[in-house]
């Protein structure tokens, strides 16, 4: 990538998908201006890019297609989708799954920021329970979402259905599902993470999986991106997957662009806008 940039003054990056090390700037002695789209990005080396005399701007990035995609995924598992519409397409088996009821169901949510806030309406919607547990959440911020505040993370895994992941990347939420958690869950609850990998340990989710442990989960987050072909996660059963598809969105990526040029336009005439916080 180094070689390819090598001759470029400015850089546009797709999110988090392009990492940015100190090595790599070291390595792009022309790069003046850096662009990734969305305002929070932890692949690029801020401090590296300040003494390299980069300035790094983002993006606006709407919640809303992260959001629908949960719900995607989430009606997707409960209902057997992929397994029946495969099935009816390949003169398969008719009706060969039973579906999970949302309706008076519990959805455990982890994380009820900006979107779990908004995944929590359409809970309420479909008429579940929805409970949810940060760390520091307050029964007020809790109740401005319509929503119960359970005290203790296990148990929100012990009753809920569905549970969807919300937290944000850090030290603090790396590994916050990890086996001992999933063990909590009932044989029958759905797990659904649109939101950080390493807020859910990979390797132990994919062990549940194989063992029965959980009914089934939805992931478009990975450890590792794009996956390797013989990548575990290919294969494992009772898995609905797809590939990081939470921000892509046709108003997403018009957004993205429209103001990288923006960003542009603003660094050439030396009053750079959107410097990610």
């Amino acid at each position: 990538m180094a070689t390819q940039f090598a001759d470029c003054d400015i850089v546009v990056t797709l999110r988090e998908r392009v990492p940015f090390p100190g090595s790599l700037f070291a390595r792009l002695p022309r790069l003046k201006l850096l662009i990734a789209s969305g305002l929070r990005n932890t692949v690029i080396d801020r401090a590296a890019a300040e003494a390299h005399g980069v300035a790094v701007c983002g993006t606006d990035s709407s919640g809303t297609p992260p959001v629908e995609l949960t719900w995607a995924l989430l009606l997707g598992l409960a209902r057997g989708i992929v397994e029946e519409s495969t099935a009816l397409r390949t003169n398969g088996p008719w009706q060969s799954t039973v579906g999970a009821d949302l309706h008076g169901r519990r959805l455990g949510l982890l994380g009820l920021g900006r979107i779990g806030s908004r995944v929590a309406r359409v809970g309420l919607a479909f008429g579940m329970r929805v409970g949810a547990w940060t760390p520091n959440l307050t029964e007020e911020r809790a109740a401005r979402a319509g929503v119960e505040l359970i005290s203790a993370k296990e148990e929100l895994l012990a009753d809920s259905d569905f549970v969807s992941v919300h937290a944000a990347s850090g030290e603090s939420t790396r590994g916050l599902v990890g086996a001992a958690e999933l063990a909590l869950m009932k044989p029958t609850a759905y797990l659904v993470n649109t939101s950080r990998a390493a807020v859910v340990d990979q390797d132990a989710l994919l062990a549940a999986l194989h063992e029965g442990r959980i009914a089934g989960a939805g992931l478009d987050v990975f450890d590792i991106e794009p996956l390797s072909a013989d990548h575990p996660v290919r294969t494992a059963p009772r898995l609905l997957a797809t590939p990081h598809l939470g921000y892509v969105s046709q108003a997403n990526y018009t957004t993205c662009y429209r103001q990288a040029v923006e960003d542009i336009q603003a660094h050439l005439a030396g009053s750079p806008v959107r410097l990610p916080p």
